[in-house]
């Protein structure tokens, strides 16, 4: 299949392009930057629609990207080819891929959330760093969690380096932004306990019951759970900590909490 060849960084479709780097023009267009095979591939897998994509094949890593490529542009998507020293200047990554799609995003309120009578769910809390959101949302794809709540965001849950850290799994588990109260409120309406994560406890998160219908939720890199959610919250437990540091990174925590439910639950969904 033949692609149109873009070689000009003033090509108004290029201009466009780097835009989106900023978050105000991606929102402003409802729509977010995808970079790498693996990520633009789930993407399309799960029916994200893939406006644009440009591509430079002296830096693809595999042999599959052309196929990939055919996909899209069956599918309705724009495809260009273009160089690597446009698409380097495109990309966040340091090392770029020779993938870039412009893909349409629409975010989505508890609504979208579904309410399963022995679901798992993940809620986060004011997260500040887009790896540590991205990584969250990998390890809730992984056990197979029933939803993601994230309330009262620090970060653009659709920031290019969230998809990447998810490695595209924030394509595939059901996600929602809403305020602490709004999800407060939704999990009582549901039946859902809350489950928080914090050092001023003695109840280890391994002795409790995590079978039920149940919320993790978990806060900030640096301070925490805020007092609403410690005040709101149905259940507390401590991650023991060892060693001489009082914490764990909320990625790994959420991890570690997530592990056990679905250990007391046989793995199973």
């Amino acid at each position: 299949m033949d692609f149109l060849l873009l070689t000009s960084a003033k090509n108004p479709k290029i201009k466009h392009a780097c835009s989106l780097r900023e978050r105000r023009e991606r929102d402003r267009e409802g729509v977010t930057l995808l970079e790498g095979y693996r990520e633009l591939s789930r993407a399309h897998l799960l029916g994200i629609p893939i406006r644009e994509c440009f591509f430079a094949p002296e830096l693809f890593l595999g042999e599959n990207e052309y196929p990939l490529l055919e996909e899209l542009k069956k599918s309705g998507a724009e495809v260009w080819q273009t160089t690597p020293e446009i698409l380097t200047k495109l990309a966040y990554r340091d090392r770029p891929e020779g993938l870039i799609a412009i893909a349409a995003m629409q975010k989505k309120g508890l609504e979208s959330i579904p309410v399963k009578p022995n679901g798992l769910y993940l809620v986060a809390e004011t997260i500040e760093k887009p790896g540590n959101l991205g990584s969250i949302l990998r390890s809730a794809d992984a056990v197979n969690a029933t939803g993601v709540i994230v309330c009262n965001r620090q970060t653009d849950i659709f920031n290019p380096n969230v998809i990447r850290a998810s490695t595209g799994a924030i394509f595939s588990v059901p996600l929602a932004e809403t305020s602490s109260e709004e999800a407060v409120a939704w999990l009582r309406a549901n039946g859902i306990k809350s489950l928080a994560a914090t050092p001023h406890t003695d109840k280890i998160y391994t002795e409790t019951d995590m079978t039920g219908p149940i919320a993790i939720v978990v806060g900030a890199e640096q301070y925490g759970l805020s007092d609403y959610w410690m005040n709101e919250a149905d259940l507390q437990v401590v991650i023991p900590m060892l060693g001489k540091m009082d914490s764990l990174n909320v990625a790994t925590a959420a991890t570690l909490l997530l592990y056990e439910a679905a250990r007391q639950r046989n793995w199973k969904s």
